[in-house]
């Protein structure tokens, strides 16, 4: 089972990369950056939409955040404005990070029961599962987003967690 500490660092991590992610970002034109580019959600702009919309979406499940108002095929262009996605997703990250400081071995070990409406069925997990979800979700389309800003030219800042986050400052030195 994942503990506490690794929620509180991996929230950290993905508030870092994310910086880094949009700091790219914001060097390609907006066009550019919405251009279909054959990925998963098509663009760059639309990976990065997504990606607020599964935290938002999970984060609901999690910790009572307000659901998405569109589902999984509107995930793409949820925020059009780059800008406002900008400013939403660091809004989203603060967010996560506060709430993974509150987490508990207690609280990891418990159960979810919600229903998918992309299933149309009720699912249960360990929340342990469901939060390994999360942070993995989260790197996997950071992952397209770097592969999309390098064909772009622009080259994101490291991503090697040992080497980009203060762990003293973080309480896990």
């Amino acid at each position: 089972m994942i503990s506490s500490d690794w929620c509180r660092l991996m929230a950290a991590y993905n508030s870092e990369m994310n910086r880094r992610i949009y700091a790219a970002a914001a060097e390609i034109p907006d066009e550019a950056r919405k251009r279909d580019a054959g990925a998963f959600f098509g663009s760059l702009h639309g990976t990065l939409s997504h990606l607020l919309w599964a935290d938002r979406l999970w984060m609901s499940r999690l910790a009572g955040w307000e659901r998405p108002s569109v589902g999984i095929p509107g995930s793409a262009s949820l925020i059009a404005d780059f800008a406002e996605l900008r400013a939403a997703r660091v809004e989203a990250d603060r967010g996560i990070e506060a709430w993974a400081d509150s987490l508990t071995a207690e609280w990891l070990a418990g159960e979810l029961v919600w229903l998918s409406r992309a299933t149309q069925r009720e699912h249960r997990a360990k929340r342990w599962i469901l939060v390994g979800h999360l942070f993995n979700h989260q790197t996997h389309h950071r992952g397209q987003a770097h592969c999309l800003l390098t064909q772009h030219g622009v080259t994101p800042a490291d991503t090697d967690l040992p080497f980009v986050l203060d762990l003293t400052a973080l309480g896990l030195a």
